[in-house]
């Protein structure tokens, strides 16, 4: 049965239409996601499987399509609008750190790069370079790793933020495990990522760590 299908006022969609999509549970909001289920159960079902199998919505967005798809009533339309949905959030909370945006706020900040980070299986080392007045110049994604960690190398990171000609950065990594707090590698990696920037006056504003669901701020915590 489809979503449109629903008896009047059980469906997930008339429940968002009448009350907001804060009222709706995780299942329900996959559910108008996926639009059908199949096999006899309904859509919101089939979601309360993938939500089962996978432990949570973080375990679902960093699914493969292959491992959605291997889920019984997961075609390929289905995986599709889950990955579109997830990426639309990504590019909305990019729209307010686009090239020349001033951050002005942490928060603004922390949620982009938690939607840029929170979605992959494996950890990605990534690098805001700002202007002297903290505009956005440009965000990139310097070094990939495995589910373990990433290679840091300072003199690249110096390299990139000289080529850019920045006078700050915020980095931010990810930490597949979904636990935001620093190990002792990442503390190291910060260290002497802020001691070679400071040899060419770049300010190393914060690094931010992106779990799941939560997020540690170096800066916040006075580690910077």
């Amino acid at each position: 049965m489809s979503v449109s299908q629903w008896p009047a006022g059980e469906g997930p969609r008339e429940k968002l239409a009448l009350r907001g999509p804060q009222s709706l549970s995780d299942a329900e909001l996959l559910a108008i996601l996926l639009g059908t289920g199949s096999g006899g159960c309904n859509a919101v079902v089939l979601a309360g499987r993938l939500l089962e199998r996978f432990g949570s919505l973080h375990g679902i967005i960093v699914a493969s399509s292959a491992e959605l798809g291997s889920e019984l009533g997961m075609g390929p339309a289905k995986c599709a609008r889950l990955q579109a949905s997830i990426e639309l959030a990504r590019r909305l909370a990019l729209e307010a750190l686009q090239r020349g945006a001033v951050i002005t706020s942490p928060e603004h900040t922390r949620q982009f790069l938690s939607c840029h980070l929170a979605t992959v299986g494996r950890e990605i080392f990534c690098c805001l370079f700002l202007d002297s007045q903290h505009a956005l110049i440009r965000c990139e994604d310097l070094f990939l790793g495995t589910l373990d960690g990433a290679a840091v190398y300072p003199r690249e990171v110096v390299r990139r933020a000289l080529e850019l000609g920045c006078a700050a950065v915020i980095f931010a990594h990810n930490h597949p495990s979904g636990v935001a707090e620093p190990s002792q590698a990442d503390r190291r990696i910060t260290d002497r990522l802020q001691a070679a920037l400071s040899l060419v006056d770049i300010r190393v504003l914060d690094h931010v760590i992106i779990g799941r669901g939560q997020q540690y701020s170096f800066a916040e915590a006075g580690l910077l």
